[in-house]
């Protein structure tokens, strides 16, 4: 990992906390540069865009957390299914929403991308992202993969995803390597392909 993105991300989290926490007005206003700085230097390090380092990293208020993105791992016939987004393919998931558990969460975002109905079998990894994905993101992530079972549904094309389909593990498509690798494709073939799969964590 890149020194100069670990410094941004302190300085971004101590300052945030200091601005939520503190009371002194000529403070807060040293707190509001050094945040500013640490999203210039995040800037210096990445392809995120300027705008979206700003509203990502210099809008949020309290104790800096990570964000939660949950992961379905469904297969069929030895294959596992990926959805495709903007020319690029990976399991379905994405954000956990603040009311509902990252659980619930994996069967809302595969309902919404893959069109299918699923429950939730077993935990197969917890992920501290910057150890895995690529482009390094501007704030803390924890990724969740879960294995899931299909109970119904369909896939419908829509605004995320264009198509829906079911890959082997040799002959895996152009993957959104920011989503999912395929280090985790395999890991999550591993999970399925095991009778007692010992859950994985950072």
């Amino acid at each position: 990992m890149d020194k100069v993105l670990e410094w941004a991300k302190e300085l971004q989290s101590l300052a945030q906390a200091e601005l939520f926490y503190g009371h002194d007005v000529y403070d807060k206003e040293r707190y509001q540069r050094i945040r500013e700085i640490a999203a210039e230097m995040m800037l210096t390090r990445t392809d995120i865009p300027a705008e979206k380092i700003h509203g990502l990293f210099c809008n949020d208020v309290g104790y800096q957390t990570p964000k939660v993105d949950t992961r379905a791992a469904i297969f069929k016939d030895g294959k596992i299914l990926l959805v495709k987004e903007k020319g690029q393919w990976s399991v379905p998931g994405g954000w956990c929403e603040f009311n509902l558990s990252p659980a619930d969460n994996v069967v809302k975002e595969t309902k919404e991308e893959a069109g299918l109905d699923v429950c939730v079998k077993k935990v197969i990894s917890v992920q501290d992202r910057d150890k895995h994905n690529l482009p390094p993101y501007a704030y803390g992530v924890v990724k969740i993969f879960y294995l899931c079972e299909v109970l119904g549904g369909e896939f419908i094309e829509n605004i995320e995803t264009t198509e829906s389909r079911y890959f082997s593990k040799e002959e895996l498509p152009e993957l959104a390597e920011h989503k999912c690798n395929k280090e985790q494709i395999l890991m999550c073939f591993d999970a399925y392909q095991s009778d007692h799969w010992t859950v994985t964590f950072d």
